[in-house]
């Protein structure tokens, strides 16, 4: 019973690595798959915005039609960004018929496009988080939305609303805080933002071809992300090394006799060490199987219950660098009561109650 729950208190700082891994990698993914489902070439962002934020001088609306006149650009778009649930879940207001002449269209599930102002587009995951279902008034940014359609996932994202209404209830005047360029040709796109960049006025906006914008989401480029998970695993290790130390510490204890007969018969001390760390690694090796079934467990949880808010997968090459990260707790924790054994003298050891 001691050793299972050990394998369970080791397995909980396993899931926990692979769960905040497996959401971080899940949102990267996640947006990447969105953002080239628009089928832009080009991105301009805000004046002083950053990679993961639109914070900065909002776009002009009529910036767009300014773009939509320059050499090579086929069509320009604008859109609004807003976070509507937390910072995990975002809406964007879009002009319909600007976008589905960019993308191809939306692939839908049920319903269909806006036919009102306040009308409300919702993907697949997200009207599953939420039971919405067409012809359905929902409550979003802090107002009352009609859904018109279910789209499939993986298109700009979860939630898509009429650019002009968003504007009105934001009160932003007009603005927005991206606008997609799509090419004559992609093979444009560099020239283009080279041209675009020197324009006066225009130097200052962070202006990214598709490719290279997913190419920047990554666990690197969002602030302090790496360090927190360098926190966790730290913790993981330090759990490891507390539950297998006390797991070993008593162990030892109950096979004192044990552990003096051994002795007696002539095992040395690095027999007896080897057995502890030996058992100390079964654990390790344990927990980190069971912590891989119960991150299954928790991915299912979390995609049953918040499917576009936390896009959770599994990530396979993190299984071996938890398990090691694990394991070598385990096997630290265990070195103090393995040497303690080894040590026993085996006269005491044997007359040990």
């Amino acid at each position: 019973m001691r050793s299972l729950l050990s394998i369970l208190l080791i397995g909980v700082p396993v899931t926990l690595i692979l769960c905040l891994v497996g959401l971080s990698r899940g949102f990267i993914e996640d947006s990447q798959k969105r953002a080239r489902g628009i089928g832009a070439d080009i991105l301009m962002r805000p004046k002083t915005s950053s990679l993961l934020s639109l914070n900065g001088a909002p776009i002009p609306s009529q910036m767009i039609a300014f773009l939509a006149k320059q050499p090579h650009v086929k069509l320009a778009t604008g859109v609004v960004n807003v976070a509507a649930e937390g910072v995990t879940l975002g809406a964007t207001g879009i002009n319909y018929e600007e976008f589905i002449r960019m993308c191809g269209g939306f692939q839908f599930r049920s319903g269909g496009g806006f036919q009102r102002p306040d009308d409300v587009i919702l993907d697949d995951y997200y009207a599953s988080q939420t039971k919405a279902k067409v012809g359905d008034t929902i409550t979003l940014l802090n107002g009352k939305w009609h859904v018109s359609g279910i789209m499939e996932s993986g298109k700009l994202a979860h939630i898509v609303m009429p650019v002009k209404t968003l504007q009105e209830r934001l009160g932003n005047g007009g603005n927005v805080n991206q606008i997609y360029l799509k090419l004559d040709d992609p093979a444009n796109t560099n020239p283009t933002i080279q041209y675009l960049t020197n324009i006066p006025g225009l130097a200052d906006y962070p202006i990214y071809s598709m490719e290279a914008f997913t190419s920047l989401l990554n666990v690197n480029n969002i602030p302090a992300l790496a360090g927190f998970i360098a926190v966790v695993m730290g913790i993981g290790v330090v759990i490891g090394f507390a539950v297998v130390c006390l797991s070993m510490y008593m162990a030892v204890l109950q096979r004192t006799r044990e552990i003096g007969i051994l002795k007696s018969l002539g095992a040395s001390k690095g027999f007896i060490l080897g057995i502890i760390l030996s058992e100390a690694f079964f654990l390790g090796l344990g927990g980190t199987i069971l912590g891989i079934i119960m991150s299954y467990g928790a991915a299912a949880l979390i995609h049953a219950l918040k499917p576009a808010s936390l896009p959770m997968i599994i990530v396979y090459d993190w299984w071996p660098i938890a398990g090691s990260i694990t394991i070598v707790g385990a096997l630290l924790g265990a070195l103090y009561p393995g040497l303690t054994a080894a040590a026993h003298d085996p006269i005491e050891a044997l007359s040990y109650e």
